[in-house]
């Protein structure tokens, strides 16, 4: 009787083993769906519709793009939590009022009458994105996936590219119908049905994992070795001067990225082609998320910050030389493939730079610091550039003082990781 049990005992380990060697591929499945919904159209495809809507609505630019700023600062807030939210809810309670808090944001969207309605709907957008996106994936990927993490991770990221890319061909037809101003709304409308069915298949998978291997996300508090590390290391003109860097950086990524549509719409390119050039930004950013790290591995951190950089600067150039001409479409294109070069500096380089900068025992805390410099200069690039804009009636002014910047940054980073590497040859050897 006692052999029976054993016996019976063992099977359903081995059951239970399989059951969860199973299941995590149907885990990375439900996860790549949230990241290529919740993120590629829910976040993606924005910049498609505030010529739409400021016109339709007649909101000055600078005022609508502040949406994007309330949305950035609510998803560093809310991260800031996220650990604490994480272990008292558990991931599928998160995950589900992540996607109400974003079905309700896109519902308010479309039936917004002023600009404040548009404001708490972005507060509900970061909320939604904080709990469905990058932190929750990581968190979830991590649990169920002991091997290979970091490349499963990857790719449920680079979903992002993907579903932005075939948002922008959805919704792009039906936010600019010549026969209704308010065709945004019908958008709207529609992506709040694809969250809610994308909601319901995916809170139906996913799993509150408990395998007595708890992922532990810390929240670096005052005292700890780490932010007390940090405060030793950060102490210096290097540090401050980096910390300018990853804000303007910041900056002009979100300055360009807010307002890439709309500027070619003003100078007369049509929606379908528009809609066309971010497809092959999204698709192309898929492939460069992957690309940054190969080259990380291969050619090591300053030269994979050059070529990041560099395409920083020559996306600018580029979007300064489009126009409704073959050649301007030409460069029209060119910036499509260039942005998404770029846009890694504002995600998977800001750890690969931190850790080049501080040592292991501080680094907890500076690259929470770091990541925080970097979405307060996301948060002020979008308002500000649209300021210039209603101030001076062109973004050209604005472009060109950019990419000044971008090149004064660009020098300024491989001075630091210069006197940084130089520094690690000449320190004694502890032994």
């Amino acid at each position: 009787m006692v052999e029976k049990d054993r016996t019976a005992d063992t099977d359903q380990q081995k059951s239970s083993i399989s059951t969860k060697a199973w299941y995590c591929w149907v885990i990375f499945f439900a996860c790549f769906l949230m990241v290529f919904t919740c993120l590629g159209f829910g976040s993606g495809s924005r910049s498609i519709y505030m010529s739409a809507i400021t016109e339709a609505l007649n909101i000055k630019r600078s005022l609508f793009s502040i949406n994007d700023s309330i949305r950035f600062l609510t998803v560093s807030l809310v991260n800031m939590f996220f650990g604490r939210l994480i272990h008292k809810f558990g991931e599928r309670k998160l995950v589900s009022a992540g996607f109400l808090c974003l079905i309700t944001s896109v519902l308010l969207y479309s039936g917004a009458h002023g600009i404040f309605t548009f404001y708490v709907g972005s507060i509900l957008l970061g909320i939604g994105l904080a709990w469905t996106t990058t932190s929750m994936a990581a968190y979830i990927i991590k649990k169920w996936f002991r091997e290979r993490s970091g490349t499963i991770l990857g790719i449920v990221l680079a979903a992002n590219g993907l579903g932005g890319a075939i948002s922008a061909q959805i919704v792009s037809p039906i936010i600019y119908d010549n026969n209704n101003p308010f065709g945004y709304r019908k958008a709207y409308q529609l992506l709040a049905i694809i969250l809610l069915a994308v909601g319901i298949v995916v809170v139906s998978l996913i799993r509150d994992k408990d395998d007595g291997h708890e992922v532990t996300i810390v929240q670096p508090k005052v005292g700890s070795p780490s932010i007390t590390a940090f405060r030793q290391e950060a102490g210096t003109k290097s540090f401050a001067l980096y910390a300018v860097c990853i804000f303007l950086t910041g900056t002009i990524l979100q300055s360009v990225n807010s307002i890439k549509s709309i500027y070619m719409r003003d100078i007369g390119i049509d929606e379908a082609f528009i809609a066309a050039v971010l497809s092959v930004e999204s698709l192309a950013l898929t492939a460069f998320k992957f690309l940054a790290g190969f080259m990380y591995d291969k050619k090591g951190l300053r030269k994979t910050l050059l070529i990041c950089d560099i395409a920083a600067i020559a996306m600018i150039a580029a979007l300064l030389l489009v126009g409704n001409s073959p050649q301007g479409r030409v460069a029209a294109v060119l910036f499509g493939f260039l942005i998404a070069l770029a846009l890694p500096l504002e995600t998977i380089m800001l750890p690969l730079i931190t850790a080049e900068l501080f040592s292991e025992r501080a680094y907890a805390g500076a690259l929470g610091i770091v990541v925080a410099i970097s979405t307060l200069g996301c948060a002020v690039g979008g308002p500000l550039i649209n300021l210039i804009y209603d101030l001076h009636g062109t973004y050209r002014l604005a472009l060109y003082v950019l990419c000044v910047l971008m090149l004064g940054i660009t020098i300024s980073l491989q001075v630091i990781l210069s006197a940084k590497s130089r520094k690690k040859h000449t320190a004694p050897d502890p032994r």
